[in-house]
């Protein structure tokens, strides 16, 4: 994957710190980032950072509470929607799309930025169609071709 740079900040080939991937120009998500990688992201003009990934997943280093504090440090706004793989529920995705709908523009995390491109497509769902949203998602790194389903569902109650 090449280098780019979104809001100023560079995204690093995968495995990397700071692996950006873009889903919309107000949306970005990256695998793992760490307290000392928030100051940056607040400088490049992120104002809000969405952590999707459990505390039983990770150190308590970067547990919620630390990525909190440093978000705050940074004036960022905060929000903690864990995520746990197949769990997925209308509360965590209305929850995604009050976060992504204020302040913008927003970086998302989880382990590999994939739980929080599931939760962005389920946003989607209804406004974009079904094809856009799968090849933003394969463009960022994402295959969730196993979504259509779903997506075709909740577009389906939207509308």
């Amino acid at each position: 994957m090449k280098k780019t740079a979104i809001h100023g900040v560079t995204a690093q080939p995968k495995g990397s710190v700071m692996d950006l991937r873009q889903l919309s120009p107000d949306l970005a998500v990256s695998p793992q980032i760490l307290p000392e990688d928030i100051p940056q992201l607040a400088a490049a003009g992120f104002r809000v950072l969405i952590n999707n990934r459990p505390d039983d997943e990770i150190e308590p280093d970067i547990d919620h509470e630390v990525m909190a504090a440093a978000a705050e440090a940074a004036g960022m706004a905060y929000y903690y929607m864990p995520f746990h793989p197949g769990q997925i529920t209308p509360a965590l995705i209305s929850e995604f799309a009050g976060a992504t709908a204020g302040q913008t523009p927003v970086i998302a995390y989880c382990r590999s930025g994939n739980r929080c491109t599931v939760l962005w497509a389920l946003t989607q769902a209804g406004k974009r169609p079904e094809s856009e949203i799968l090849e933003t998602a394969a463009k960022a790194g994402y295959d969730l071709s196993t979504l259509r389903p779903l997506l075709a569902s909740l577009a389906n109650r939207r509308n």
